[in-house]
């Protein structure tokens, strides 16, 4: 079983710009490493065969066990088809802005695939944080808008629509502002995350 985590490489200015401001563009990119290092630990608490579908280049927040795998495709949608191509098999795909999720969620999104077409986890802004596929298929991701309020919905309706048996998977707020960013922080304490948002001066996280 494949688990895929897609990123972008934590540089100032092109990740986590909706946390600027109060942010700089400096924190939220340490902001964005963190949730990465985070989701990259709970992956690997898993065991499953892991794959990093970047956009970018590795840098040493990389650990050892991870395939790199470039993204490629115009749009996030294209990405998400291309990487689970990539990977070929079953697959469980996540991304790197829910940093509060734990090896055992993820295990059981691998481990519904052993039974299910596909799993889902939505997130609280109307996204999703989780897809997975037990055969890889373009016609998924096909046309499905991406960042709206309404792609989670379209997306799991997609699913149904190819008729794919669908378990679905608790949902989890995604990091998307600096409001979420304290929400998950609180749900998250010992995380590295949370870790390093207490860091940041209290004028650029102060409720």
């Amino acid at each position: 079983m494949n688990l895929l985590v897609i990123a972008k490489e934590p540089v100032a200015g092109r990740v986590k710009t909706r946390l600027c401001p109060p942010c700089t563009p400096e924190q939220a990119a340490w902001l964005a490493e963190a949730a990465l290092a985070d989701t990259l630990a709970a992956a690997a608490d898993t065991g499953a065969r892991r794959f990093l579908v970047l956009d970018g280049r590795p840098g040493p927040w990389l650990p050892d066990g991870w395939t790199v795998i470039p993204q490629r495709g115009d749009g996030l949608a294209e990405r998400l088809a291309h990487a689970f191509a990539d990977a070929g098999g079953p697959a469980l795909l996540v991304g790197m802005d829910t940093p509060q999720v734990t090896g055992r969620q993820l295990q059981a999104g691998l481990s519904a695939l052993e039974a299910a077409d596909a799993v889902f986890g939505p997130a609280l802004d109307g996204g999703y944080w989780a897809i997975g596929l037990r055969t890889p298929d373009p016609a998924v991701f096909a046309r499905v808008p991406m960042s709206r309020v309404y792609t989670g919905a379209i997306q799991r309706a997609r699913l149904a629509a190819l008729g794919l048996r669908t378990v679905d998977l608790p949902a989890l707020r995604d990091v998307d502002d600096i409001a979420a960013a304290r929400a998950v922080a609180a749900a998250a304490p010992a995380s590295r995350f949370a870790t390093a948002l207490a860091a940041i001066a209290p004028e650029a996280v102060a409720a």
